[in-house]
């Protein structure tokens, strides 16, 4: 297996600056509170829908996470609150992994975003239909570069309506996007079960360092 590691360096004025958990944290903590509303919303007094929890896995969580936050950002009301990167969908004894046991494959683990939205304005099918447009669903188990089980492309649903319209979307978008060309989408659609949050420099990598690392496939291709 073929894994391309991910760079979690930092940098200022140009200086590159090494991953040390200390300097990621103070990073972290900067970065929160410079912008703490742009990344998360919250739901409207107004309503009295329930906000609900999505999970994608599409290769990299870093440019998966990034490109629903680009087109969906929180401050703009589009129906994102809040998003986590994380793993899932491993081995049941494999709890609490973390990043670079996931790289390894034993755990089984995918890099995963969870998202957490306000369906009175963003549906799930659109949700669904999004992960499919911002990413390559007919290759198992790599993105791009990127090769691995960990990489492997997954929609992770939360109860029996998502599943439904997982499965609706998927066929509408093999027929119109991938038959034509003589692609087969290979994307799994199983539930969801445990979920763990990964390392802190994870999350919201991107945006903290926009010239960090993206997968190629995390990109519009309709």
């Amino acid at each position: 297996m073929v894994n391309r590691q991910k760079t979690t360096l930092l940098s200022v004025a140009g200086i590159a600056l090494p991953p040390m958990p200390s300097l990621l944290s103070t990073f972290t903590d900067l970065f929160m509170k410079a912008a703490p509303d742009t990344y998360v919303a919250q739901m409207s007094s107004n309503t009295n829908a329930q906000a609900q929890i999505a999970t994608f896995a599409s290769g990299c969580f870093w440019g998966t996470e990034h490109i629903f936050l680009k087109h969906f950002p929180p401050s703009e009301n589009k129906g994102i609150l809040k998003t986590s990167v994380g793993y899932t969908g491993g081995k049941e004894d494999a709890s609490n992994p973390s990043y670079k046991q996931v790289c390894t494959g034993t755990t089984d683990h995918a890099e995963a975003v969870k998202i957490e939205f306000n369906p009175e304005i963003v549906s799930y099918a659109e949700l669904v239909e999004f992960f499919y447009r911002t990413h390559d669903p007919t290759t198992v188990n790599s993105q791009g570069p990127d090769q691995g089980t960990q990489y492997r492309s997954v929609i992770f649903t939360h109860d029996a309506d998502q599943e439904t319209i997982a499965k609706r979307i998927t066929e509408e978008v093999q027929a119109k996007h991938f038959t034509p060309k003589g692609q087969k989408i290979v994307t799994e659609i199983i539930s969801a079960g445990k979920w763990w949050d990964a390392e802190e420099y994870h999350q919201l990598y991107l945006f903290r360092n926009p010239n960090g690392y993206q997968c190629p496939t995390h990109r519009l291709h309709w």
